[in-house]
């Protein structure tokens, strides 16, 4: 019994500096931002390649309509309102705000300034057999 808690209190001691350690950006993090970036390259070029590489197949987007009702775009849908713009360039800047990524989950918010608009995004993330998805958006829009 005396061994076992000599043991046990030795084991305590060693592992402390690993447990008071402050983790560093992992693998996750930079897997994380590289599909945010992709979907940012999407919106900035209006590359449907690219917003399809980011999105799960049916992740849903969402926002408030004008007159206080959920909005709701599928992908194709979003896909769609993009057909007259592919390959122009948006001016404006898009970047990520602010990122939390937690074991399979991750959530991101985008600022998006443009000339005329700021949107501000949030992405829900998950990892799905090992690779990372935006499965879900909702948005929020102002003129300026």
């Amino acid at each position: 019994m005396r061994r076992n808690l000599l043991f046990a209190s030795l084991l305590l001691v060693a592992s402390w500096p690993f447990a008071t350690q402050t983790p560093k950006p992992g693998a996750d993090e930079a897997a994380v931002r590289a599909v945010i970036e992709r979907y940012l390259h999407g919106l900035k070029f209006n590359d449907t390649t690219s917003l399809r590489e980011a999105f799960w197949p049916e992740a849903r987007l969402y926002y408030a309509k004008p007159d206080s009702q959920i909005g709701e775009w599928t992908q194709a849908k979003w896909y769609a309102s993009f057909a007259g713009s592919v390959g122009r360039e948006e001016q404006g800047e898009l970047r990520i705000a602010a990122l939390d990524v937690t074991r399979d989950i991750a959530t991101a918010k985008i600022i998006e300034d443009y000339p005329q608009s700021r949107y501000t995004d949030y992405l829900s993330l998950l990892r799905i057999k090992g690779r990372w998805w935006i499965v879900n958006k909702v948005y929020s829009a102002e003129k300026r």
